[in-house]
């Protein structure tokens, strides 16, 4: 199946998009050049999830000013998230494809192998570099395949600090620190013999989300702190079996007696909401917002006194945050027009308006940070602590098998170790019979 997919994108790489354009006449009737006028004009096509409960409106506003400029008209489709990978696949199988398409690290590997996704290391400048300040964060498998549009929202450690003042404790910085503090806030706080406040508010049912939300929220952090990744640089097998992602999985296991007893049964957002979020554990982590002191006033009213760290440090610093991009497709006919266009939506003038019906991080050094104070250093001084998935082929396929060899191991059905080498050999035999297939 996989090779047949991917000969079906090897074809429609050489399909044409769908660009609108015909040439016009001199009639002198104004009714006739307003129409000749109109045909003239370029389509872009691209193809998003829904970013906002109004993704194309708020789009279309902010847009009227570059497409008139341009004489260029940007159409949208709006993709539902629950389906948003499988109509790409159906579309690139069909023949069709975007001028410009919004992806997410896991999508990548596929299209950029099958030659879809155009390489733009030689139409940005170093000034580009300079004023969008996530463009690195764009660069994969040895080019620049995107512009990154939603970014500066990582998943973060969330503390009570209520709790940690009762037991004489601040702010964590290390794995040590937080496996003291956890070991010391789980306690019976009522004398009925039961735990009724937990070190950390960890779920690991994926509940209506897949399992890479429970890497996002848990594991990619220690991971990475740990010093270790989920390919090896050359990304021809997985790595994270190796020592680094053994001491990773080894220590989150060490946490177990400081999560709620029904951390299997229970997600990841519902151990938020209804265990940290109401006060009774010491930590929970959740993805940030730059609204999050607004939203938690008005959803988490019990939650009174919180902070947060971006990341813990181990051997290093890591947190996952997300670098969903824009991307131009090698099937468009335009893509100078493509890549200044998504060039103008992740600018200034385009985000400064947009943030402000959709909170997020500022994308280009010229755009103001809008949100709320207590959370401006995630995007400032602790730009450097949070990261995107490293890209690799059959992303998807892999971690969903790494997580849930992680929920084997918290359910005490397998050593660390071990589940650890069984998710990897079928990582490395996915990825084996992808790179023959792709000689």
């Amino acid at each position: 199946m996989k090779k047949k997919l991917l000969s079906l994108l090897l074809c429609a790489s050489m399909v044409s998009a769908l660009v609108v354009g015909c040439g016009g006449n001199k009639n002198s009737d104004t009714e006739i050049k307003t129409e000749t006028e109109e045909k003239e004009a370029t389509t872009l096509t691209m193809w998003l999830p829904p970013l906002d409960q109004d993704t194309e409106g708020n789009f279309s506003k902010l847009l009227a000013d570059w497409e008139e400029e341009n004489n260029c008209k940007v159409e949208m489709e709006i993709i539902p998230w629950a389906n948003y990978e499988e109509r790409w696949a159906t579309g690139v199988a069909g023949g069709e494809t975007p001028d410009i398409g919004y992806m997410y690290v896991e999508m990548y590997p596929t299209y950029i192998s099958s030659g879809l996704v155009m390489d733009l290391s030689d139409m940005v400048t170093s000034a580009d570099y300079d004023e969008y300040v996530f463009l690195n964060r764009g660069e994969m498998m040895d080019g620049l395949y995107g512009v990154p549009i939603v970014t500066g929202v990582p998943f973060v450690l969330y503390y009570n600090q209520d709790i940690l003042d009762s037991i004489s404790e601040t702010a964590p910085e290390t794995w040590e620190d937080f496996a003291r503090i956890c070991e010391k806030a789980t306690q019976d706080t009522d004398g009925d013999g039961k735990i009724d406040q937990y070190g950390y508010a960890v779920g690991l049912n994926s509940g209506d989300m897949s399992n890479l939300y429970i890497l996002n929220s848990y594991i990619y952090s220690l991971l990475w702190q740990a010093g270790g990744d989920i390919y090896t640089d050359d990304l021809s097998e997985v790595a994270f079996n190796n020592e680094a992602g053994v001491e990773a999985i080894e220590f989150f296991k060490s946490l177990q007696p400081y999560m709620p007893e029904n951390v299997m049964s229970i997600s990841g957002t519902d151990a938020f909401s209804t265990i940290f979020a109401e006060g009774k554990a010491a930590f929970g982590v959740t993805r940030s917002s730059s609204s999050n002191e607004t939203t938690f006033a008005s959803d988490y009213p019990n939650l009174k006194n919180w902070d947060y760290v971006t990341s813990l440090k181990n051997v290093d610093y890591g947190t996952f945050g997300a670098a969903d991009c824009l991307s131009v497709m090698t099937t468009s006919e335009n893509p100078e027009l493509a890549l200044d266009l998504i060039k103008y939506i992740t600018g200034s003038e385009f985000m400064t308006e947009y943030h402000k019906v959709a909170p997020g991080a500022p994308l280009t050094k010229s755009e103001p940070y809008v949100g709320d104070p207590k959370m401006e250093r995630i995007v400032t001084e602790d730009r450097d602590k949070w990261r995107p998935l490293q890209a690799g082929p059959c992303g998807s396929e892999i971690l969903e098998n790494y997580a849930a060899h992680i929920q084997s191991v918290i359910e005490g059905k397998m050593d660390v170790k071990a589940a650890l080498d069984e998710s990897a050999k079928y990582g490395n035999e996915v990825l084996k019979e992808y790179y023959e297939e792709n000689k």
